[in-house]
């Protein structure tokens, strides 16, 4: 390298172009080289260069030649973002589960995978998280792939490091460094990162799931804590120290409710999933989603159990509305347990919803159920261990 550092600079630039033709692709779909280059603003032989070692590595393909739109000039040959071999890794540890989802570049889920914690009621070890992590890695690489990076995602806070867990009350961690533990797993051969579960599972509703029509959404999960992710303008609003979402604890719900962090009146401590079977009288099964289908299937029948959820929904959207006067969500995206008790659930936290907002009559949020199940978090993982290729950070 040159004392001006000139060879670096280059390098960095031709990585952020690539990247650039890469977000390209997969946001806007296949074009002719003439048309990245429009869409970029790069240089079209540039474009042609990136083509050619995008080409290589098996991330794009060129289709047969077309005609021009105009019937002039020469046929272009449409570029195809394919990448089937080249993953992100999505992990998720939370109190009942853990779960892993691979995608590839173009977006494709190629492996999805949920186990149960070993003890059920008691809070996962690594260990669980690190063998699932390791055999679905080791699965992928034997068939021929290329995992870049992996992502965990933790219901709880994440250092500005984002290889720290902060806090985690719900699985009873704190400072854990939880990315080494799963870069020792990997044999230090796959980068690894860790985010709250809620602003994986936002970045995957407003990239695969019910918020793709929006730039602005609120996504609340429904586990045993309850947490938001905030996309703002199509990013995620992380706040200062990154904890931004952390809504579970805000002191709105039953004065008297214990949380799980050990403080009286959180609203989690209201409408988590464990104070959902506390109302209902019923037990918890292997995952949340499996929970509330048990629980859905009595509240066809049971007219006491459908009078909670309805309590539980009013309780829901006094939060939500809170959240929805300071944040001003095009949409708001309820996942997790709340998913299968929907019907019951919704129309009365919509209600209030309507209520407590003071500009109701001019923009209410509208209540929208996930569409991505219990891997939501896993899958938005996949995606952030994807994002370094994107922006450019991570070669090919």
């Amino acid at each position: 390298m040159s004392p001006t550092g000139a060879p670096a600079a280059t390098e960095q630039v031709r990585r952020q172009n690539t990247g650039l033709v890469l977000r390209s692709l997969r946001t806007e779909g296949p074009a002719t080289r003439t048309e990245l280059a429009r869409r970029t603003g790069l240089a079209k032989a540039t474009v042609g260069t990136i083509v050619g070692e995008l080409a290589t590595v098996r991330a794009v393909t060129e289709d047969e030649s077309v005609p021009p739109a105009a019937g002039r000039g020469r046929p272009g040959k449409p570029v195809t973002l394919t990448g089937e071999s080249i993953l992100g890794l999505g992990l998720e540890v939370n109190v009942d589960y853990v779960a892993a989802v691979a995608l590839d570049l173009a977006g494709r889920v190629k492996v999805v995978e949920t186990r149960p914690v070993a003890t059920a009621g008691q809070p996962p070890s690594t260990r669980e998280l690190v063998e699932l992590a390791r055999d679905v890695r080791s699965s992928l690489l034997a068939d021929g792939h290329t995992v870049v990076r992996a992502t965990v995602a933790v219901p709880g806070l994440v250092a500005h490091d984002n290889r720290t867990v902060s806090w985690a009350p719900n699985l009873g961690w704190g400072g854990r460094e939880l990315a080494a533990e799963l870069e020792a797993a990997f044999d230090g051969e796959c980068p690894t990162t860790i985010d709250n579960d809620a602003n994986c599972a936002a970045l995957a509703e407003a990239s695969h799931g019910a918020a793709t029509d929006v730039r602005d959404s609120l996504y609340l999960t429904g586990t045993i804590g309850i947490g938001a992710g905030i996309v703002q303008r199509g990013q995620l609003l992380r706040g200062g120290a990154g904890f931004a979402g952390e809504v579970g604890h805000m002191p709105i719900g039953d004065p008297d409710a214990v949380c799980g962090c050990g403080r009286l009146g959180c609203w989690e401590a209201s409408v988590g999933l464990r104070a959902m079977l506390a109302a209902v009288g019923m037990q918890e099964h292997a995952t949340p989603l499996q929970t509330a289908v048990l629980v859905a299937e009595r509240a066809a029948t049971d007219e006491a159990v459908r009078a909670a959820l309805e309590d539980l929904g009013r309780d829901l959207g006094r939060g939500l509305a809170t959240l929805a006067a300071v944040l001003d969500p095009s949409a708001i995206v309820l996942g997790g347990y709340f998913v299968p008790l929907g019907e019951y659930v919704v129309p009365a936290a919509q209600a209030v919803l309507a209520e407590r907002i003071p500009s109701a009559g001019i923009h209410l949020p509208e209540i929208r159920l996930s569409t991505l199940g219990i891997h939501a978090a896993a899958l938005g993982a996949a995606e952030d261990a994807l994002g370094d290729v994107f922006t450019g950070a991570v070669s090919l």
